[in-house]
């Protein structure tokens, strides 16, 4: 029997698809995701989140499903019992599975739910984030900038090399999975990474006077977080920090592909690199994310994927557009492990092995709320009437109190246009090949009158294929005496 292959998944929180140098960034300093797309794996650069937040994504491409199917759609609503996912059928497939301990997905107020989807996991002895003062006079940029030692992520990163090292080759294969905090916000990086990052190759900022017809969510974020003041100067320090901070994820991923191959295991393993979701980084005069919010930002992110050995495979860039629910399917794929449920993933192993193959022709997101959903323990957890103006995320939260800002939204792209339908707010349409930067909204120009009504179709029909699943058991409609409960 074919000996399953390790699987390596290596899953940094909110980098920009555009943050490596192998994808065009002339200020971007990754040298071994460049080398590595460049030998040995295909990058994706038109791979597509399914939510541009950390929860909602990653119960999706932990599973295959989108986030309406279950409502996974907030921060607060995460994976519970009955919920099969990627680590729960691997290990039934006979994987030891590893993860440290950023968790984003599985409900940790569950007792016992974690030892359904871990073998191992690692736990912090104590936390290394701290805290850090923002800049001041403007809490909500989540800037910080240059400090003397940044400590999140390399006590994981070395944790999961250690095991990696202790893979023997009788094992059982090992499913390692490590969520690396950066680059999420706060923004701020050490001298060394900060000086990889040559300001002068920066490329210039979308800016909000130049956009027309966002949405309401951004508008409302702006007005909250009040950065008018914010000068340009200040912008290319959040946009040379947030590079800083890939560049050390690709320290980390260095780390972790030299362990691979002193352990003699590098050519046994599958190797995923993919972000959850992206970030704004100064573009539109904002900082982080927002959750019902579709720009490329947010929503096209790092896919990077290596088979093992003797698997065909075509290195380099490929233009055909992934999701992330792809992922799932794809891991599922090489494990040779048949998914216990049903799910809308696509085995990218086709693009794999020929870059130029194409699995989808649509790509699909999806964020926000309806109205009844604003609950108090979600929105306004911060205080009795709302969370404290000295909050971090107090402008965010106030946004995303605004029914109609934080309007459920889906939008649809082929890679030449997107569409996004609100629930409330005006819906958005962009010409991506005139405006890459999804800087115009052109959903009332007559002359996309035809190609909106094509992707509105699209929508229609993945809602209707993807609305819900179909459980794998049984029931019968008989009644026996075991299923009656005797009247006392």
């Amino acid at each position: 029997m074919k000996k399953k292959p390790n699987i390596i998944i290596l899953n940094p929180d909110e980098m920009r698809w555009n943050t490596m140098g192998h994808m065009g960034n002339p200020a971007a300093s990754t040298p071994r995701l460049d080398a590595f797309a460049e030998s040995d794996a295909v990058s994706f650069e038109n791979a597509y989140c399914q939510n541009p937040v950390c929860v909602p994504s990653r119960c999706s491409f932990l599973t295959g499903l989108y986030p309406h199917v279950h409502g996974h759609r907030t921060m607060h609503y995460l994976m519970h019992d009955g919920h099969d996912t990627l680590f729960s059928e691997l290990r039934a497939g006979g994987y030891n599975v590893w993860m440290n301990a950023r968790n984003d997905f599985i409900a940790g107020n569950v007792p016992g739910l974690m030892a359904t989807q871990f073998d191992e996991i690692r736990m912090p002895e104590k936390s290394l984030t701290g805290r850090h003062e923002i800049i001041k006079g403007f809490p909500y940029s989540h800037y910080i900038g240059v400090i003397g030692e940044v400590k999140a992520d390399i006590d994981d990163t070395l944790a999961a090399c250690a095991r990696i090292r202790r893979q023997k080759p009788g094992d059982d294969p090992l499913c390692l999975f490590i969520g690396w905090a950066n680059p999420h916000v706060p923004y701020v990086t050490d001298k060394e990474h900060y000086d990889r990052i040559d300001p002068e190759k920066i490329e210039e900022r979308v800016h909000f006077k130049d956009t027309e017809g966002k949405s309401e969510m951004i508008r409302r974020l702006r007005e909250f977080a009040d950065l008018g003041s914010f000068s340009e100067e200040q912008w290319k320090e959040v946009q040379r920090v947030y590079l800083a901070q890939c560049s050390y994820i690709d320290d980390l991923f260095g780390m972790i592909i030299d362990a691979l191959k002193e352990a003699g295991i590098y050519d046994d393993s599958v190797i995923f690199f993919l972000s959850d979701h992206g970030d704004f980084a100064g573009d539109f005069d904002l900082p982080e994310k927002a959750q019902n919010s579709f720009e490329d930002d947010l929503t096209r992110v790092p896919l990077l994927i290596k088979p093992p050995k003797g698997e065909t495979v075509s290195p380099g860039i490929t233009a055909s557009l992934a999701e992330l629910v792809d992922f799932y399917a794809t891991v599922m794929d090489y494990a040779g492990v048949t998914p216990a449920h049903d799910h809308f993933g696509v085995s990218l192993r086709p693009v794999i092995e020929h870059r130029e193959n194409k699995v989808r022709e649509y790509a699909f997101c999806e964020g926000g709320r309806r109205a009844s959903e604003k609950q108090a323990d979600e929105y306004h957890k911060y205080g009795e009437n709302g969370p404290a103006r000295t909050h971090d995320y107090w402008a965010k939260m106030n946004a995303e109190a605004d029914d109609e800002a934080h309007a459920k939204g889906t939008m649809v792209t082929d890679g030449k246009y997107k569409y996004v339908l609100r629930l409330g707010g005006r819906d958005e349409f962009y010409d991506l090949e005139k405006d890459p930067k999804e800087m115009i909204n052109r959903i009332d120009c007559e002359e996309y009158a035809a190609k909106i009504l094509d992707l509105k179709l699209q929508l229609l029909s993945w809602y209707q294929e993807t609305c819900d699943v179909v459980p794998k058991a049984y029931d019968s409609r008989s009644l026996t005496k075991d299923s009656i409960i005797p009247a006392e």
